[in-house]
Order: C-alpha cells, then sequence, then structure tokens
C-alpha cells in the first residue's frame, strides 16, 4: 500500500495505477533514477547521481518535507534492488500522444487483458534489464585507462599484450631466442598513503581503502602478465597475507626486502618459476648507522636469474629493484644510495670471462628525465662539482636545496669508491697512493689536495644502460607521465637496461654496451597528464594506486 502523499501526488502526473504506472523492483534506486532526457521511460528529471547515499536530494514534487518526514517513507525504506517509476510526459515524436491521452480519446478502457498486461511486464523488465547491462557496462569503462602496446620489431607485432601468450616454445626459431616481460610498479603503500592523505584529496574515500584497491592491483598484475616484476612499496603486513600468497598462486616466486626503519613497506621481486630459477638473492641496505650522511631506511634488491631455456652460454640476467630517498634536497643522499645500489650489481653480474651478463634495473628513482642523477645512470658519469644538492633529482622547479654537493659525496669508509664499485682492499690503495706521493716529493701539498679532489668529483659506472621509455610523446613532445595525484604528474619511474648491439630502440651510446645483452622488443605505453585527469587522475576506480604500472618486452641475445 502507497503512502497517503504518493496517492495524492496530482493528476499530472498518476492519471491511473496500472501496468504502466508501477513501482517496481527491478534495479536500484541509484542506478535507475536519472535525468528523464537520459532514459524515455522516465517522465520527469529526477537529478540524482549514481552516488545515491551520498548525494540524494528530495525531488521538488512531493511537497513538504514534514509530510514526507511524516509517512516514513524514507531512504532506509529503500531495499537495495528497488526502483522507483513513473510514466513518460513527454511525447516520443512531434504530434504523438502519451498512451494514457489515446486510451481516453478513443473510449478504451483501462483495464486490460491479462495477456497484454503480461506482455506489457515482460517489455518492462527486459527494458529494466537492459538499462541496467548498460549501466553496468557503462560503469565498469569508467575511470578505464586506455594504454596501447608500441612494438620494436617486426617478430613482437605478432604479440597481443592483453590476449593469451603463447608458451610453446618447442619449435626451432624459440628455441635460439628467450623472450620475457618485466614490470615496474610502485602499488602505493596504505600507511604511506593514510600519512599522505593530501595527495588524495581529488580521490572518493572508498576509493582508498586498502580492500577495495588490492583486488584492482592483482587484476593488473593478472591481465599484464609479466614475467619478472619489480614491486616498490609493497606493505610487509599487506605482502605476508595477501601479496605473496596471490601471487605464489599464478605460478610467482617472490623475493621481499622490508624497509630498515619505521615505515612498513619494501621492494619486492618476483618471477615466474616456469621462466626462471633464482640463482641469488641480494638485499641491500641503504642505512647505515656509522655514517651520518646514510640515515634514511631505503632499500635495494638484486636478483640473479637462470632463464629456462637451452644455451649455449648459459648466461643469467640480473635484475635490480630500488625506491629511492623521496626528498628532493637531498641529493646527496639519493646519488650515494644509487651508488650501493650500482656497487650490487656489479658484485653480481660479472660473469667468468670478465665481462657483465645482462643487467635490467627497476624502480622508482624519485628523480625526473634529464636531472644529473637520471643522467649519471644512462651515460655511465657525472662531474657533480659546483651542483646544488636540490638540482640532483630535478624534481623541484626552484629547488630549494642550495648547498654544493661536497667533494666526494660519501666518505671512504663506505667502502664503494667513485667508480660505484666496493673497494675490498680499500686500505692498500690508500697505501700504496701514499708511497707514491712520498716518492714523488711534491712540495706543494695544497695543490695535490686540490688535484685529488677534483678527480674524485666525477662518479662512473660500468653499466652502460638505455631507458624502456623515451620520456616524451615524438608526434607532440608532450612529457609522459608515471605517477600523477593532487600535487604533480611527473615521471619517476624507470626501466633501464643493458642493450645488445643490434637493439634500434637503444639510446645512442648504449650499442657497444656488452657482449650480447637485451634487445627491446616492445613495451606499453605511458600517457600524459591530460589522459590521466580525463579519469580524475590517480589513484581512480580501476587504477589503484598513484603510479602506473611500467612494461617491457625483451629478447635475450647471446
Amino acid at each position: 500500500m502507497l503512502p497517503r502523499h504518493v496517492q495524492r501526488l496530482g493528476r499530472d502526473w498518476i492519471a491511473h495505477w496500472n501496468g504502466s504506472q508501477m513501482l517496481t523492483l527491478n534495479s536500484r534506486v541509484s542506478s535507475c533514477m536519472r535525468w528523464a532526457g537520459q532514459y524515455p521511460w522516465a517522465s520527469f528529471p529526477l537529478p540524482v547521481p549514481v552516488d545515491f547515499s551520498a548525494n540524494w536530494r528530495l525531488p521538488p514534487f512531493f511537497g513538504p518535507w514534514r509530510q514526507f518526514q511524516n509517512s516514513n517513507w524514507q531512504l532506509d525504506n529503500f531495499t537495495p534492488s528497488s526502483c522507483f517509476h513513473l510514466p513518460n510526459r513527454s511525447m516520443k515524436s512531434e504530434g504523438e500522444e502519451p498512451l494514457t491521452k489515446k486510451r481516453r480519446l478513443s473510449g478504451q478502457h483501462d483495464a486490460s487483458t491479462p495477456e497484454e498486461e503480461t506482455n506489457f511486464l515482460n517489455q518492462k523488465e527486459a527494458l529494466c534489464l537492459s538499462v541496467a547491462q548498460n549501466e553496468e557496462k557503462h560503469s565498469s569503462k569508467k575511470g578505464t585507462i586506455k594504454r596501447h602496446w608500441e612494438y620494436f620489431c617486426q617478430h613482437s607485432r605478432t604479440m597481443k599484450i592483453f590476449e593469451n601468450k603463447e608458451t610453446d616454445q618447442s619449435n626451432t626459431e624459440s628455441e635460439a631466442k628467450f623472450d620475457f616481460t618485466v614490470m615496474s610498479y610502485n602499488i602505493l603503500s596504505q600507511n604511506l598513503l593514510e600519512d599522505n592523505s593530501h595527495l588524495y584529496k581529488h580521490c572518493r574515500k572508498r576509493l582508498l581503502i586498502w580492500t577495495y584497491r588490492f583486488p584492482n592491483i592483482l587484476q593488473e598484475i593478472k591481465q599484464l602478465d609479466a614475467d619478472v616484476l619489480c614491486l616498490q612499496e609493497v606493505q610487509e603486513d599487506h605482502y605476508r597475507t595477501e601479496i605473496k600468497s596471490s601471487l605464489e598462486s599464478l605460478g610467482y616466486h617472490c623475493e621481499y626486502k622490508m624497509r630498515t626503519g619505521r615505515k612498513p613497506d619494501g621492494c619486492a621481486i618476483c618471477f615466474k618459476t616456469s621462466k626462471f630459477s633464482l640463482i641469488s638473492s641480494n638485499p641491500v641496505e641503504f642505512f647505515r648507522h656509522d655514517i651520518p650522511l646514510l640515515d634514511r631506511d631505503n632499500v635495494g634488491l638484486v636478483l640473479l636469474l637462470q632463464p629456462r631455456f637451452d644455451s649455449k652460454t648459459n648466461a643469467p640476467i640480473c635484475i635490480a629493484n630500488t625506491h629511492l630517498l623521496y626528498n628532493p634536497r637531498r641529493g646527496d643522499i639519493k646519488l650515494t644510495q644509487l651508488a650501493m645500489l650500482l656497487a650490487e650489481i656489479a658484485s653480481v653480474a660479472p660473469q667468468k670471462d670478465g665481462t657483465f651478463c645482462p643487467i635490467i634495473i627497476c624502480g622508482d628513482f624519485n628523480s625526473v628525465p634529464g636531472s644529473p642523477l637520471y643522467r649519471f645512470v644512462k651515460e655511465g658519469k657525472l662531474n657533480y662539482e659546483g651542483l646544488a644538492i636540490g638540482k640532483v633529482s630535478g624534481q623541484e622547479q626552484f629547488p630549494r636545496g642550495q648547498r654544493i654537493l661536497s667533494i666526494p659525496i660519501w666518505p671512504k669508509k663506505l667502502g664503494i669508491s667513485q667508480n660505484c664499485v666496493y673497494e675490498i682492499k680499500q686500505q692498500r690503495k690508500e697505501e700504496n697512493a701514499g708511497e707514491k706521493l712520498e716518492a714523488a716529493k711534491l712540495d706543494n701539498t695544497q695543490e695535490i689536495v686540490i688535484a685529488s679532489e677534483k678527480l674524485s668529483s666525477k662518479l662512473q659506472h660500468h653499466f652502460k644502460l638505455s631507458s624502456v621509455y623515451s620520456h616524451y610523446f615524438s608526434e607532440t613532445g608532450i612529457p609522459e607521465v608515471t605517477t600523477c595525484h593532487s600535487r604533480s604528474a611527473v615521471t619517476v619511474d624507470y626501466i633501464f637496461y643493458s642493450a645488445a648491439n643490434d637493439d634500434t630502440a637503444a639510446q645512442p651510446g648504449a650499442e657497444d654496451s656488452f657482449h650480447g645483452g637485451l634487445k627491446l622488443l616492445g613495451r606499453l605505453a605511458l600517457l600524459t597528464e591530460q589522459d590521466l585527469w580525463t579519469v580524475n587522475g590517480l589513484p581512480n576506480e580501476n587504477n589503484s594506486s598513484d603510479h602506473l604500472p611500467l612494461l617491457a618486452e625483451f629478447r635475450l641475445i647471446e
């Protein structure tokens, strides 16, 4: 029985209560009450958005609020599947009359036969079902980011990233080649999200809950189906209770290194056991209690993996993952952390013939393209003399850290040289250098010190690396973006790799890197800041991190 005030809504709205004017229970209020212009079967405008519970307002036709309130016709009275429909007052086309008026003019009674009423109800149910399906289809697309696959060789153009991959490598061609994919993804630690809530003011609160976010993140990982995952901001308790077991069920073996301080997150490298076997796992802690410069708790992780395929050289692959310090004003710490990671790679990657095995370095470097730190990774050298500490990462247009980097940046007791390798016999080298200076009998001690300082201001590393991404769209020159929140939208995430001689995608200077190496077959394209704000930035309904996953396909060249 309808409440009294609904019965008195007026003959203009409900002339008769029959098959075409009914209270139906086919779908939610929040999804069915829309503007009449959107659905022709709604007879009046109902400006009710999708988020009914948060934005619902009383339509004006209900009359005084007190009368409405006294009738107990409240939101709680709606079941989760209820919907209120009224007949369409507007004509479908010019000159066409509403159904009730046609019946009155033709002398027909409102009563209809049971068969006609049944058919009409079936049509109504089909209409509501069709609308519900359309809304479900529309809502599934809402917030969806469209990214395409970019290819760099003819073979890879036949691969479709979102379809099932061909896993059979029994033919002669695939036996001689080993193709694999690598993902780098900062999944946004829940603890860091809550500590920095000001960065996510553009997001609805329900989208920021871990129980909502994790299924989305896992779905992304499933869909992209990478052979190696390099994850950052992996919260320890979530890793222990959910993430590790979920990834293991997908065929991954997981290695994890938690940060050394109070922040309960860390880095993980996960690889498919069908593609690789683990040779060694080497965690890197950037905190050193005896060195004041290294008072931050960031970490890295370096794995040596053995590909599972027939090979003459049987060369392994070195995979490194890190998350460098964020602070834009502490470029000295960033460079030192990077040097420590490179030193660990240099100790893990050498082969018997003295060359390095193929290397991939993933992570959130908290540095933008073109910055001194970025150039150091790619070019293998950096003269930091006179470089302001706040300009190292390029994160700030007007850096606040104006102090000049000290020479050398880190103390000798760290045990890492300016070539970013471990100094195993550091003390002996120093003694030999002292003997040479004494034998030379140079009188001007001050000039000697200055000369040594100038030499030590040049950092170097032995890896000639290329970036998977070019960081700008070639057609427009617009920057690519890997992270987007309320404060900024920039590139800070990277996949660097040691390029093979015939890798056409490699940047200049990297083609003579190693014997063998990696050939970049393709990459999952990034987006612009404008693209991301069309889906309300990051995180959004379907992408539950403030970073985009980076994905590349490589071929191992022997």
